[in-house]
């Protein structure tokens, strides 16, 4: 029996405008800018002018160095950094296992088995750990001329280089390899010279300093950090497969944790974004972590939100969870659809919270009551060019309401809620 379901691709939000461009990893707002990091080289960066929400322009863009992607990006006053991270980065770095396996006599056809790629691919690894990659780092950029952004440095790091970071007028919060440890820490600089932006202190998961000693605590990458946000004297530390961590930076050189909890093996999906909402509720703190769904197994878990009590740091508490069904979106099962939450707007300035779901499009919950979340509003988008299926990445909001939700493939939509 073939059952046909309907679909409400959008509730309480309407479409102002659509931007057909490469589809981003990170979009922020400020004024009447967006910028947007792109997923794929050869587009990096493009700075877009949104005064008119239903006529975007670009007015600028930066291509990302050779080998990288330049997919998040930050804006503060008129500086912008923005990461340079080795593209296709998980897959090449398996190129590193194959001298091992060739020293123990196994052919191409065998290796390739073992690492789980194509048998041609082979060659692109052995050309990859050949090559090299040595431009990991972020760049920091003038943009009082947002027509013509001026590159004032150029930092280079380790390894990958930067994925997602937090960043304000005196200081950037950069996640990234440095040599020495497994995984990404937190690595702080001064911008007061964004000139020379210069290390101030670091901050690492016991097990990551590998060269001082420590023995991981995690397999492989597992154990790392995805990124922390400043709020306040503190960061929030989302750690991936560790769960997650909260920092008391108010001595910036030297960060030390305050707080932590670590979800249930039974929970597949790694930590993404964790904040704190910026007002208490009857008396209580809560926080809001986020999973990134990722290669989901059926009868397994997606990615969902978590409501954590954060009243005392020496014991967070998980307090309620939401979760979209599948029935929810009409992609679900289609090749290139991947479905579950991944990141949230990172400002918590309402009990409004706007969150990614991939193919299910922007969902916006309302935390008034942290431990009953309700869903006020959502937006599908439609399908990408040739038909692929939505991936909606990255989302923010500016200071008149409009929301500006990215996919990771292709398009950028500029919303707003319906009274």
């Amino acid at each position: 029996m073939k059952v046909e379901m309907e679909f409400e691709m959008a509730h309480n939000v309407r479409q102002l405008s659509r931007m057909e461009i490469p589809g981003g990893g990170q979009v922020v707002v400020q004024g009447d800018y967006a910028y947007v990091g792109h997923m794929k080289p050869p587009h990096g960066t493009s700075i877009i002018d949104v005064s008119d929400p239903a006529n975007p322009t670009v007015v600028a863009h930066i291509e990302p160095p050779e080998w990288s992607h330049t997919h998040k990006v930050r804006v503060a006053g008129d500086l912008m950094i923005t990461n340079v991270e080795q593209d296709k980065r998980h897959f090449l770095r398996k190129g590193d296992k194959i001298p091992g396996l060739r020293a123990e006599g196994k052919n191409d056809t065998q290796i390739a088995a073992e690492l789980g790629v194509k048998p041609t691919d082979i060659a692109v690894l052995d050309e990859a750990r050949e090559r090299g990659y040595t431009n990991g780092g972020f760049r920091v950029w003038d943009i009082s001329d947002k027509t013509a952004p001026k590159l004032l440095s150029y930092v280079k790091t380790h390894g990958f280089g930067v994925h997602r970071f937090d960043m304000d007028e005196n200081y950037a919060y950069i996640s990234t390899e440095m040599e020495g440890y497994v995984g990404n820490i937190l690595v702080i600089y001064d911008l007061s010279d964004p000139t020379n932006p210069t290390e101030v202190s670091r901050w690492h998961m016991p097990g990551q300093h590998v060269a001082a000693g420590e023995t991981p605590t995690g397999k492989g990458y597992s154990h790392r950090l995805h990124h922390a946000m400043r709020c306040g004297n503190e960061f929030w530390a989302a750690c991936w497969h560790a769960g997650m961590r909260v920092l008391d930076c108010s001595d910036i050189t030297k960060p030390r944790q305050i707080g932590s909890y670590i979800w249930p093996k039974a929970i597949p999906e790694p930590t993404h974004t964790v904040m704190p909402l910026e007002q208490t509720i009857n008396g209580r703190r809560y926080a809001i972590a986020i999973d990134e769904e990722h290669d989901h197994q059926p009868g397994r878990l997606h990615g969902f939100v978590w409501v954590m009590d954060v009243t005392d740091l020496n014991n967070i508490e998980a307090v309620a969870a939401w979760d979209l069904s599948e029935r929810a979106c009409p992609w679900v099962g289609q090749p290139g659809a991947r479905f579950g939450a991944h990141q949230y707007r990172e400002k918590l300035d309402s009990t409004l919270v706007y969150c990614t779901w991939f193919a299910g499009g922007l969902r916006v919950l309302d935390m008034a009551d942290p431990l009953l979340p309700k869903e006020v509003a959502w937006f599908i988008p439609g399908a990408g060019p040739g038909g692929i299926p939505p991936q909606s990445n990255d989302v923010d909001v500016d200071d008149k309401g409009r929301i500006y939700l990215l996919d990771r493939n292709h398009g950028l939509d500029i919303l707003e809620m319906t009274p």
